[in-house]
């Protein structure tokens, strides 16, 4: 196919030194913006889709528009980084504010879920092939350029690509034992948090494997709580809109998934564990050592199994995100397709390096976070997939407590550019996810600052 393709390429350029400048002003759809599809998972009743656009040409391109159609009993169900419009089974999908502009070289993506088994068909970008070349004769090119952010005939979305939950988000740990924070039932979390965290699941001496139930130091402080109380509470805040998901590791945590075996197991029980309390989704949490490649397999089983509503967040301390090639790093990159978020714990840490690499800041500021966060959004991460976590006040973390209004102007120099300090980032990211603390507990122990500061400032982002 390459000889072939340059013996093409020779001929063109003999025809146009032949013709001149006639033959060369035609439109050079094949060295321009060309469009490719993938399905990223599959569970057999539906599917995840991915297209990446790419900029082969040699101006920017200001604006695309990528239609195709799903055959009859394949249907659209979520989407993002991108606006959508419908019409039958033909489905166009047009840029957001901040992606419509691609580089020379450059690219970007849009994803989204369908159910059924079929897969897109007759893609066209801008009026044009997906794969290059002139428009077919039955659907003439555009006379106008593309907007850039066309109005859609369907609202856009406001779930991302798994979960059900909210573009920015709220994300809260719930304490699973007795401490000095305040006990709380799970019924009794503050309705501002979105994504409710629960700390945490146990490894059993099964490697890999996990167990959960009400800690029984915790029901003695709450004058009795069971399993059964627990239960009808994740249902109560299903019912309010809420997720609840899983976490798994925290400070103490002895889970271990470093071969196929731990790996099944981990998804195996997970996966009961998720049937057997309602849970929407998984967190890892593990700050004693993680295998990037066990981790993975054990999640996209789980995610085989349980289904795309699936919510898989991280919280890795802030060291392990610090390197592209790192443990926690890796497993997030390897696994973006299926990933929700990871909030960073950016607290406990000290002074460390942002993106730019040229100096180093110290926590407890808007520098350090924006700085640190920087690196996951300029590293491959999408910007939905990046959260910050900061702790709840006192008690809930040995250093980098910051006021929430700090985690407000981070959040505002993030996705608008506004409120930075010394460091700002190179580009702004609209879609930033949110904010997690540590922890629910803390929180109502500190008079809820945190979830009604940063809460209702989330969805005044863009």
């Amino acid at each position: 196919m390459k000889r072939s393709r340059s013996l093409v390429l020779s001929l063109v350029a003999a025809l146009a030194a032949t013709l001149g400048a006639a033959w060369v002003a035609l439109p050079a759809y094949a060295a321009g913006a060309t469009a490719s599809f993938v399905k990223t998972a599959d569970w057999g009743s539906g599917w995840e889709g991915k297209y990446t656009i790419t900029n082969g040409g040699s101006s920017t391109v200001n604006g695309w528009s990528l239609a195709f159609d799903l055959p009859s009993g394949t249907t659209l169900g979520s989407y993002w980084d991108a606006l959508l419009s419908s019409s039958g089974q033909r489905h166009t999908f047009t840029n957001r504010s901040w992606n419509g502009a691609i580089a020379p070289g450059a690219s970007v993506s849009f994803g989204f879920l369908a159910s059924g088994s079929g897969s897109p068909s007759g893609c066209q970008l801008n009026g044009a092939s997906c794969g290059g070349g002139t428009p077919p004769t039955t659907t003439p090119p555009p006379t106008t350029p593309p907007p850039t952010t066309p109005p859609p005939t369907t609202p856009p979305p406001t779930d991302p690509p798994t979960g059900g939950l909210p573009k920015h988000l709220l994300t809260g740990y719930w304490h699973n034992f007795d401490n000095p924070a305040v006990e709380l039932r799970l019924r009794d979390v503050p309705a501002e948090y979105d994504l409710v965290a629960v700390a945490f699941a146990e490894a059993t001496a099964t490697p890999g494997a996990l167990t959960f139930g009400v800690d029984p130091g915790l029901a003695a402080s709450l004058g009795g709580y069971t399993d059964a109380d627990f239960t009808a509470d994740v249902r109560t805040l299903h019912s309010r809109g809420k997720r609840v998901i899983l976490s798994v590791g925290g400070e103490t945590g002895r889970v271990t998934v470093n071969n196929a075996a731990s790996a099944a197991a981990f998804a195996d029980t997970a996966a009961a564990l998720i049937a057997r309390y309602g849970f929407d989704g998984i967190d890892i949490d593990l700050e004693n050592g993680l295998n990037p490649t066990y981790m993975a397999q054990a999640l996209r089983a789980l995610r085989a199994t349980v289904g795309s509503s699936l919510i898989i967040a991280m919280a890795p301390q802030t060291i392990d995100m610090q390197n592209p090639a790192g443990g926690y790093f890796k497993l997030a990159l390897d696994i973006k397709d299926i990933l929700t978020v990871v909030n960073t714990q950016y607290y406990n840490s000290g002074a460390m390096l942002g993106c730019d690499q040229n100096a180093a800041y110290g926590q407890g500021t808007v520098n350090f976070i924006v700085a640190l966060a920087c690196i996951q959004l300029e590293a491959g991460l999408r910007p939905d997939q990046v959260g910050l976590g900061l702790p709840a006040g006192a008690g809930a973390a040995g250093g980098g407590i910051v006021a929430p209004s700090v985690v407000n102007a981070a959040l505002d120099c993030l996705a608008r550019g506004t409120n930075c300090g010394s460091f700002r980032p190179p580009r702004t990211y609209p879609g930033i996810r949110g904010a997690m603390t540590w922890s629910v507990n803390w929180d109502v122990s500190n008079g809820n600052g945190f979830a009604n500061t940063v809460g209702p400032h989330l969805d005044t982002l863009p």
